[in-house]
C-alpha cells in the first residue's frame, strides 16, 4: 500500500478518544471518519479530533473508498455484527477487548475475516505498554531464569461507560472487562502456551445498586508449561488507576508499575485539574501522570496495527487470540460458580459469561 491507512472510527466515547489520540501520533495513518448512532455525538467527537466525515449508521461509513481499517470501540454485544459488516466490506478490523460477547461470535468474526481476506486484530494494549515489553524482554533473555509465577493487577473504582455495568450489554462484571487483559498479558509474556486450567473467585461487594456483575475477582490460571499466573482485578479501588505486574523465576524477579512509577507525587490543596485515569478528587496527594496513553501503549499498538495493513504483516495480537482470552474468561465465570477449577479446552453454549457464574 502506498498511501496513508484511512481508518474510520466506531464510537465516540473515552475509548474512541484514546484511539483517536494514539491515530494522531501514527505517520501512515489517516483518520477519516466516525460513526456514533447518537445523535449529535460523532460530529462533536469529528470536530474536536479534526476528522472530515461522521455518520449515525455503519454503513455508508464502510462504503467509504477511502477507509482501509475500521476500529471499534462500541459496546461488546455490537462487536461481532460490526466486525463482520466491516469485513463484507473489505476493511480491516481492530476489536477492543473483550473480543464478542461469546465463543460462537468469535468464530463468526475469524471466519469473516478469513473469508474476507482482512485482517482481525485485537488491541489488547498491554502488550505494547513500554514497561511491560520491557518486563517482557528481561524474562525472554534470561535474566529471570525459568517463568514459576506472575501476577498482573488492575484496579480503579469503575468503568466510564454505562454499558460495562450491564451485564446483558457487556456480558459480564469486572472480569469480563479487564480480566482480559490479564489473560492476555500472560498468554503473551509466556509465548502464548495452552491453559491448562482456570479458577477464580468473584464477588459483587461495592456497586451492589449498579451492576449484577463482579466487581472483584481473582483468577488463577495453570498453564501447560507449569507455569502459574494469578490476576487481581477490582472495580472498587478509589483514588486513580492501578496497573502492576511481576514476574517470579529461578533465577531472579522483576516488578513493574505501569502508572505509580511514572508519576510525580504531587500534594495540592486545590485539587489537580486531570491527575490520571479514574483519580477521582485530587486534594492532598494524588500522582500526576505524564504521556498517560505511551504509557499505556496505545500509539505503539495503533503504529503496529496500521504497519501490518499497510505492509501486511502478522499481528503481533489477533482475533484467535481474542477467542483464546474469551474461552478463559468463561472458564473462569464457571469456577466462580461451581467453585471449582476448570480445565480446558472449555466448551460451552452460553451466549454471556456472566451466566455461567450466576447459575
Amino acid at each position: 500500500m502506498n498511501k496513508k491507512v484511512g481508518i474510520g472510527l466506531v464510537g465516540s466515547q473515552f475509548v474512541s478518544s484514546i484511539h483517536a489520540e494514539a491515530i494522531k501520533t501514527v505517520h501512515d495513518a489517516e483518520l477519516v471518519a466516525v460513526m456514533s448512532p447518537t445523535a449529535g455525538h460523532a460530529r462533536e467527537f469529528a470536530q474536536k479530533h479534526g476528522i472530515p466525515h461522521h455518520f449515525t449508521e455503519i454503513t455508508p461509513m464502510l462504503a467509504m473508498d477511502e477507509i482501509d481499517m475500521i476500529v471499534i470501540g462500541a459496546p461488546n454485544l455490537y462487536h461481532c455484527e460490526l466486525t463482520v459488516a466491516a469485513a463484507q466490506a473489505g476493511k480491516h478490523v481492530v476489536v477492543e477487548k473483550p473480543l464478542c460477547m461469546n465463543l460462537a461470535e468469535a468464530d463468526l468474526m475469524i471466519e469473516a475475516c478469513k473469508k474476507a481476506g482482512v485482517k482481525l486484530m485485537y488491541a489488547e494494549e498491554l502488550c505494547f505498554a513500554p514497561k511491560y515489553v520491557r518486563l517482557k524482554a528481561l524474562l525472554d533473555e534470561g535474566a529471570l531464569g525459568d517463568p514459576v509465577l506472575i501476577k498482573q493487577s488492575e484496579k480503579h473504582d469503575g468503568p466510564h461507560a454505562d454499558h460495562f455495568w450491564d451485564v446483558e450489554r457487556s456480558g459480564g462484571g469486572v472480569t469480563m472487562d479487564m480480566g482480559c487483559h490479564a489473560i492476555e498479558f500472560f498468554r503473551w509474556m509466556l509465548g502464548r502456551p495452552p491453559i491448562k486450567s482456570v479458577y477464580a473467585q468473584m464477588g459483587t461487594h461495592v456497586h451492589t445498586d449498579k451492576t449484577r456483575g463482579d466487581d472483584n475477582a481473582v483468577i488463577i490460571l495453570e498453564f501447560e508449561n507449569g507455569v502459574t499466573a494469578v490476576a487481581e482485578e477490582s472495580w472498587t479501588k478509589q483514588g486513580g488507576m492501578d496497573d502492576k505486574a511481576e514476574v517470579h523465576g529461578t533465577k531472579g524477579q522483576a516488578y513493574a508499575d505501569l502508572l505509580q512509577g511514572n508519576s510525580i507525587l504531587t500534594y495540592s490543596t486545590q485539587g489537580v485539574g486531570y491527575a490520571v485515569e479514574k483519580a477521582g478528587h485530587t486534594i492532598g496527594w494524588s500522582f500526576t501522570i505524564y504521556e498517560e496513553i505511551w504509557n499505556y501503549g496505545f500509539p505503539q499498538e495503533f503504529a503496529h496495527f496500521v504497519d501490518c495493513v499497510k505492509n501486511d504483516k502478522q499481528p503481533l495480537v489477533t482475533g484467535e487470540d481474542g477467542k483464546a482470552v474469551l474461552e478463559a474468561v468463561f472458564a473462569a465465570y464457571e469456577s466462580a460458580g461451581t467453585g471449582k477449577k476448570v480445565f480446558l479446552p472449555f466448551k460451552t453454549n452460553a451466549d454471556k459469561p456472566y451466566k455461567l457464574w450466576k447459575a
